[in-house]
């Protein structure tokens, strides 16, 4: 059974700073994609990052370009997304999710859509104020 707990979030002031950490088990997660998604209230969820198995490749969201990094640590199976920079239109709860693509997968649209994720964790909030 995968499980992902995300951590990490609170409360802080625009131009801040926070660190999610997504810790997931249950299964090797070799050639899985790890990816954050974030939804504000009354609002879909919408892709914010993903990473590939290897970490080669990254793909951000055009909101959050330049301001976030994902990483991961393949031994702790565990992604970070660094947030600098935070704004207020940040607000939301932030979900990691991951699905099975591959060790020579090196990301793709895909990738962007919540949909082709089987796995998810409960979420974190994440809340900037002005």
């Amino acid at each position: 059974q995968v499980q992902l707990v995300e951590s990490g979030g609170g409360l802080v002031q625009a131009g801040g700073s926070l660190r999610l950490s997504c810790a997931a088990s249950g299964r090797t997660f070799s050639g899985y994609v790890m990816g954050w998604f974030r939804q504000a209230p009354g609002k879909e969820r919408e892709f914010v990052a993903v990473i590939t198995w290897s970490g080669i490749s990254t793909a951000y969201a055009d909101s959050v370009k330049g301001r976030f990094t994902i990483s991961r640590d393949n031994v702790k199976n565990t992604v970070y997304l660094q947030m600098n920079s935070l704004k207020p239109e940040d607000t939301a709860v932030y979900y990691c999710a991951t699905n099975y693509r591959g060790r020579g997968w090196y990301g793709g649209p895909m990738d962007r859509r919540p949909s082709e994720y089987d796995y998810w964790g409960q979420g974190t909030q994440v809340t900037v104020s002005s």
